[in-house]
């Protein structure tokens, strides 16, 4: 088996601590926190829950507590994250349709808008990204499938390494066919109690004995009170692209946000990002009259495109940010183009993001 080439810099980054401690000390940390608590359970927990009522009736899922910060990912959905919050204030866009399991027309072309719940991200690919297409006699379904496929062998754990008491969740997510592709994807979510980090490691791996196209995308979606008209964005971009447009140009007001408006149209920028000489690079959004905001670190070697969607419409108010291997909707150009991305038999490719909590009271915050 061989890996597509990466960076292992966001698990440095997640690693990461800025003065080794002495084993005395880390036993002392750890003992110090011990005695102001019963369980560990009162500040840090990851434990499975089911949804009971509603379109998200049956759902399962896991609910992530680490001392400020709370997430869940959905155990039916990919374990995508649906909800994040830090100290009680949301930071995500949840949809129309809200919470809500698996369906049965999830991947009926454009029906799939009607189960688009968002939630903090959701996973595209590996086959299709952007909207249903045709390519050839093949009906590629809105996104792809990886965002509606149940996960396996979930397993979840919390355990003190030292001084670090750490949050972690597995699990595996195969798309597969009769006759056709046998993608697993494995992935791993982990987090330290006091980290602001929530670290995404995911392995792609194709088990069948043919090739298969790899397009792969993360859609993490900011919402209110994080994204509002005071809200900036901050992308170290060198070029800026609206969708339907063929010229680059730095005034379509893709960094700025305005109240709601009624039925206005969304908007698509594609971004090329600079990225430092390892090829790390990051985007974010911040809220300064809050306080707080969402960074995403990853690297380019990994995620060589960048994709921003803004929707400022009344009730679909939300802000996507979206790296990507591939370009969106662009899957039959592509592939005639001969530049569609794709697994080997067995190979792997590996991909690694960093959620990132910035607090402007705990010295990480951005002020360009």
């Amino acid at each position: 088996m061989r890996a597509k080439e990466g960076c292992n810099s966001c698990d440095a980054v997640f690693e990461r601590r800025d003065e080794p401690l002495s084993a005395e000390g880390e036993k002392m940390m750890k003992q110090e926190l011990l005695k102001k608590i019963g369980s560990m359970q009162q500040i840090a927990y990851a434990r499975k829950i089911q949804f009971e009522e509603g379109r998200a009736g049956g759902m399962k899922a896991i609910e992530v507590k680490s001392g400020e910060i709370s997430f869940t990912a959905m155990e039916d959905k990919c374990l995508d994250i649906c909800q994040l919050s830090y100290k009680g204030i949301g930071l995500n866009f949840l949809s129309k349709p809200g919470l809500q399991g698996r369906n049965q027309y999830d991947t009926n072309g454009a029906e799939a808008q009607h189960s688009m719940m968002c939630g903090l991200f959701f996973t595209c690919g590996t086959d299709n990204v952007g909207g249903p297409v045709m390519d050839g006699n093949q009906q590629l379904v809105m996104h792809g499938r990886l965002r509606t496929t149940p996960a396996e062998h979930v397993c979840c754990d919390t355990y003190w390494e030292m001084d670090q008491y750490k949050l972690e969740i597995k699990g595996e997510m195969r798309e597969a066919m009769l006759f056709g592709e046998n993608i697993v994807l494995r992935r791993t979510i982990s987090t330290i109690y006091e980290s602001n980090i929530v670290h995404i490691h995911d392995e792609v791996t194709n088990e069948a004995f043919a090739e298969a196209p790899l397009m792969f995308l993360y859609h993490y979606n900011i919402g209110y009170p994080l994204l509002d008209e005071n809200s900036r964005i901050i992308l170290p971009t060198q070029k800026t692209t609206l969708k339907g447009e063929n010229k680059s140009t730095s005034n379509w007001n893709w960094d700025k946000f305005s109240k709601p408006v009624d039925n206005l149209p969304e908007q698509v920028f594609y971004h090329d990002l600079i990225a430092d000489k390892d090829g790390n690079t990051t985007a974010t959004i911040v809220n300064d009259a809050l306080g707080i905001g969402v960074q995403l670190c990853f690297n380019k070697k990994q995620f060589p495109y960048f994709t921003q969607w803004k929707s400022m419409a009344s009730g679909d108010y939300v802000v996507g940010l979206e790296p990507c291997n591939c370009h969106v909707e662009a899957r039959v150009e592509e592939r005639k183009q001969k530049t569609l991305k794709t697994l080997a038999p067995f190979e792997t490719a590996i991909f690694d993001i960093n959620i990132i909590i910035l607090d402007k009271d705990k010295k990480n915050w951005i002020t360009d």
